[in-house]
């Protein structure tokens, strides 16, 4: 039985990982997959409730699980002067190293390119970005007032396990091809270290090919001519800005799920944001929360080696491309007229 937390968030987050939640459980349902669903609390009503927006509890209770589902949390409306309200720091209390975020196209859906279907793996516990790098203090600071200065870290450890991730992944789809993408002929050290362990990790999968992209090049590319990439794979902050780039060629962020995976636990994320605007509306997006479900089924199904949550994941897919081939029950953003529960009720009514 694989065990599974429900973490609901600000905002669009009560509307959207609910749907997720239906739509996983009639794909369990579907293929007798068991699961032990654990809702757990976080964000402002946590807050509310128990002082801190991840409670103690909380923690200690996704230690007992495979894997959650965790829908987007309300930074900006955080007061700055209570200490409490942070952003959780769930991938390094976890050790969730490898962003994967999927890209993908659709015919009926408005976007730059069609045909497209990529799959981004980034780094996210090394790199620039100052509070992922250190254990203590920042990776930033300022000697004087004309000069700031910033680090950036990178691990044979961390740049070989990203890029084992992404050729296992590779694995399993149909080109088989990974590019990674870097600039070591600039950052000779940091990028160098990070090709190396591609090419060592490469030369265990002889099944799969690797490319080497720069990453100035990759960005001109993938705005060109996306359908020439599979899997991809890269450092920290050159993936923050590529996978929202990725997404933008599809669509934008509401056709962005994401599963922040580790050796041992997976959090399903969507890379959008809480989007109090229109929260309550019951007129979100909750495309990229389901797909995010769906990726959680894969991982655990791989790493459980429990093939049921790979089958419960793949009818979700084929689902969620029946609804949208159908375009009866799309929300606006995707061109039609469905509120929020609607396309959930409709993606479960597929499965």
């Amino acid at each position: 039985m694989l065990k599974i937390g429900i973490l609901l968030g600000d905002d669009i987050g009560l509307e959207v990982v609910p749907e997720a939640v239906k739509v996983m459980k009639a794909a369990a349902g579907k293929v007798g997959l068991e699961v032990d669903w654990r809702p757990l609390p976080i964000g402002r009503k946590a807050h509310e409730t128990h002082g801190h927006t991840l409670p103690p509890g909380t923690v200690e209770a996704l230690q007992k699980v495979d894997g959650w589902l965790q829908g987007p949390i309300g930074h900006t409306a955080y007061p700055r002067n209570d200490p409490t309200w942070v952003n959780p720091q769930l991938r390094r209390e976890f050790d969730l190293y490898a962003s994967i975020k999927p890209v993908k196209s659709y015919p009926n859906v408005k976007s730059v390119h069609k045909d497209v279907d990529i799959v981004f793996l980034r780094e996210v516990t090394e790199g620039m970005q100052s509070n992922t790098v250190v254990a203590a203090g920042t990776g930033e600071f300022r000697p004087n007032d004309e000069i700031s200065i910033g680090m950036r870290v990178i691990t044979r450890r961390g740049a070989n396990r990203v890029a084992r991730a992404a050729f296992e992944i590779a694995r399993t789809r149909s080109r088989r091809k990974v590019t990674a993408v870097h600039k070591e002929p600039v950052y000779r050290l940091c990028c160098g270290m990070f090709a190396e362990e591609c090419r060592k990790v490469a030369a265990e999968f002889p099944d799969v090919r690797l490319e080497e992209v720069l990453v100035d090049t990759f960005s001109m590319k993938l705005v060109m001519n996306p359908q020439q990439y599979d899997v991809v794979v890269t450092t920290n902050q050159f993936g923050d800005i590529l996978t929202d780039e990725g997404a933008g060629v599809v669509g934008g962020l509401g056709l962005a799920p994401g599963l922040c995976a580790g050796d041992h636990h997976a959090m399903a994320q969507a890379t959008h944001g809480s989007a109090p605007d229109i929260a309550g509306k019951n007129i979100a997006n909750p495309y990229a929360l389901i797909m995010s479900g769906k990726m959680l089924f894969e991982w655990t199904g791989r790493k459980r080696n429990e093939p049921k949550a790979i089958e419960a994941a793949k009818r979700i897919d084929a689902a969620m491309d029946k609804v949208i081939a159908e375009a009866k029950y799309l929300t606006a953003d995707l061109g039609g007229k469905a509120s929020t529960t609607q396309m959930g009720d409709a993606v479960a009514a597929a499965i």
